[in-house]
């Protein structure tokens, strides 16, 4: 008898459909499994004679052939569990097959029968609604993340004969409901605050405007003068995800498998802080089946590198792509993935290797030849696509020992959030999200200088040299200035702050 159930799996962070045929004839008692299946589908096998025979039911003493469409494809997980377990004792007549045709069915199964979490559940009921499909039959623990989805039935099993009682009408399964509450307590709880900065008023400054706009950070500074403290703080003071973007990043954590056992959409824009050891596939993403790295999970939130000239020069190259297009593409022989990157760039360094240079009270042991070794590990193209350069001396004794505590993350966030909104009202309908996203026909229409900017732009441009990425980011900056100021045109000062953080265009060119 032949039988046939309904699934998907991965490639990237998409979910594309795999049809599980499941043919049992006479023969010598075996089961193969063909459509190229990795290491972990071939084991399946196993698993679901276990879980049958344990649930039940009985495993058949034939011959069993198992097909995963399209075979041109390559499956790998042990989401086809399930499916397969099914489509055998619908093949034996054990199971109505009326039922089948309109489920996309995803799990692992234990031997005991009970269904485990998959990877990718988002993306799962994202395929089975645009397939037109009436649902997703999947783990339990996964149905809150797939019941995001609107407008199909999610339904969580915990075990193989839940799934099967459903499926003959004997047992009644609720839809799930998602969990999609966007402010809880979370964005209340961190354990750091901006109030424990002292001193630094113009770095805290900087850091508040790339929150409010988006926008790529460099600080550069002595040991010890606050630059990782400032960017540990900045998930505090960073705006609330509107829904689209909570869903996006959602997406991506789910087909990695980080979403965690509550399946709630996230709420707290990711915070990700590699070592400098990474590799360039680990930051960009890569496999022989393309896997999101560092820039992809750190999408729609904050990329921190730390040391930046210690990566190796050709990690830090690969930011180049993901920095201007807000995507990366891998290609390999049998596919290209495109993986979604739209994060801000936060780095730290020292202005020379032993990182007083500049500090007048230390004195620099650096070399010329070491300092210029220290700086070309860095491009001036990857310079060029950070808007904010920043300096960040060393910390003033009365600052230090100061009793006043600065302002708070909360008050500094309320400002922020204000000028998000802003930037959404303006752009919200081109699908960008803040002003670092803008485009140059954006910044034609939403960035017009009057005279007087405009001559001093110029002569700034002039003076330093700038190019037109430069250029272009100044204009940003100064958009994101007048947004927090709630202004609707761009004036000379929110010009000269702009250009106040281009730091390197002024001293290390």
């Amino acid at each position: 008898m032949l039988a046939r159930v309904h699934s998907g799996s991965l490639v990237g962070i998409d979910a594309y459909p795999v049809e599980v045929e499941v043919d049992v004839y006479q023969g010598l008692p075996s089961v193969a499994v063909v459509g190229l299946p990795d290491n972990a589908v071939k084991e399946s096998a196993a698993r679901v004679k276990s879980a049958i025979v344990n649930s039940g039911y009985p495993f058949p003493a034939r011959r069993i052939t198992v097909n995963l469409a399209p075979a041109d494809l390559r499956k790998e997980g042990s989401g086809f569990d399930l499916p397969i377990a099914l489509g055998i004792l619908a093949a034996l007549n054990l199971l109505p097959s009326d039922k089948l045709k309109d489920y996309i069915v995803v799990g692992e199964l234990a031997l005991d029968g009970r269904v485990k979490s998959v990877r990718g559940a988002l993306s799962l009921g994202l395929a089975a609604r645009d397939l037109g499909f009436k649902g997703l039959i999947l783990p339990d623990v996964n149905a809150s993340e797939a019941a995001v989805v609107e407008g199909i039935e999610v339904l969580g099993v915990p075990n193989l004969l839940a799934a099967t009682g459903f499926l003959m009408d004997r047992v009644a399964l609720e839809p799930a409901k998602p969990r999609t509450d966007l402010k809880p307590a979370r964005y209340g709880a961190y354990q750091v605050d901006f109030r424990e900065v002292r001193g630094q008023e113009y770095a805290k400054r900087a850091v508040e405007v790339a929150a409010a706009g988006g926008h790529n950070v460099l600080m550069i500074g002595p040991p010890g003068s606050g630059k990782t403290m400032l960017s540990q703080r900045l998930p505090t003071i960073l705006p609330e995800p509107v829904f689209e973007e909570a869903l996006q990043t959602t997406r991506i954590y789910s087909a990695v498998g980080l979403l965690g056992r509550n399946g709630s959409v996230m709420a707290v824009r990711p915070f990700r802080s590699p070592h400098h050891t990474v590799s360039d596939a680990g930051l960009i993403g890569g496999g022989a089946i393309p896997r999101p790295g560092e820039v992809s999970l750190a999408h729609n939130g904050v990329l921190f590198l730390d040391e930046l000239p210690e990566f190796r020069k050709n990690v830090l190259e690969v930011l180049r792509q993901p920095l201007e297009d807000g995507e990366v593409t891998i290609s390999r022989a049998q596919l290209a993935v495109t993986f979604p990157a739209r994060f801000m760039l936060v780095a730290a360094m020292n202005p020379c290797p032993c990182g007083y240079r500049g500090d007048p009270k230390h004195q620099c042991s650096c070399t010329r030849q070491s300092i210029q070794r220290y700086w070309s590990k860095i491009s001036g193209p990857l310079l060029d696509r950070i808007d904010i350069h920043i300096e960040v001396p060393s910390i003033e004794w009365r600052d230090l020992t100061a009793v006043i505590d600065g302002e708070s993350s909360e008050t500094i966030r309320q400002r922020v959030n204000t000028a998000r909104k802003i930037q959404l009202d303006r752009l919200g309908s081109a699908g960008l999200f803040s002003n670092a996203q803008m485009r140059s026909a954006f910044l034609k229409k939403h960035c017009r200088l009057g005279s007087d900017s405009m001559k001093f732009l110029e002569k700034a441009v002039e003076k330093l040299g700038l190019s037109a990425r430069a250029y272009h980011r100044i204009l940003k900056i100064s958009r994101t200035i007048a947004d927090l100021e709630g202004v609707a045109d761009i004036q000379s000062p929110h010009v000269a702050e702009a250009i106040q953080y281009r730091s390197l265009d002024r001293r290390y060119d």
